[in-house]
């Protein structure tokens, strides 16, 4: 990178540049006869402004492409990782890093979706106590990414957690599911649990219910 004062000469001699190119452009421009002219803005303009309009499409799509790429790529290196790691707090550490990569969805996750379900039941049912309420409650709302009506049960339990943080995310993973089983437990935490993350946790899941 160039120092600061070389920056600066950098810029000035862009901006007397762009100047001059418009000083130019005008100066040609009064020069045109108004046949050319009308020409010019009936024709070319149009035709020019269609192709910036394409290439900005174009360059919508290419970054669009080398961003999801890019995601694809990342995503495919930590369930390489996640499946190599012997250690199940390093494993759990990974779930949750792969799941927030992928965007909270189920798809590209087929290969170990089985075992991110078990390690995060195993969380939820055996990461007790205040200090581990932040890892029981991820796993609670990232169970919910999975998409498998199975663990509703775990959820509606978790709903009674000591913790709101943990009663939040659980509400947050049965609005994922769109489980109604768990309706009449969200309707009633909507309007009586204390904390007020709890209450519109558990309205945001129910919203998402038929």
């Amino acid at each position: 990178m160039p120092p600061p004062q070389e920056r600066g000469q950098i810029n000035l001699t862009a901006i007397a540049v762009i100047l001059g190119l418009i000083v130019t452009g005008v100066w040609v421009w009064k020069r045109l006869s108004p046949d050319t002219q009308t020409s010019i803005i009936d024709q070319a303009i149009p035709i020019a402004a269609g192709t910036v309009a394409v290439g900005l499409l174009l360059l919508f799509l290419i970054r669009t492409f080398r961003r999801r790429f890019a995601q694809r790529r990342e995503r495919d290196r930590l369930i390489t990782a996640f499946q190599q790691e012997p250690s199940q707090s390093k494993k759990l550490d990974l779930s949750f890093a792969l799941i927030e990569k992928n965007a909270y969805r189920a798809k590209g996750l087929d290969a170990i979706a089985s075992e991110l379900k078990v390690l995060w039941e195993s969380t939820l049912r055996q990461a007790l106590g205040d200090k581990q309420h932040r890892i029981r409650g991820m796993a609670a709302s990232h169970l919910g990414v999975l998409q498998d009506l199975s663990v509703v049960p775990l959820l509606i339990n978790a709903l009674e957690d000591d913790h709101p943080y943990v009663r939040a995310c659980a509400a947050l993973g049965l609005g994922r599911l769109r489980a109604t089983d768990a309706k009449p437990q969200l309707e009633q935490m909507a309007k009586e649990d204390w904390d007020q993350s709890v209450r519109s946790r558990c309205r945001e899941a129910l919203d998402r219910m038929p």
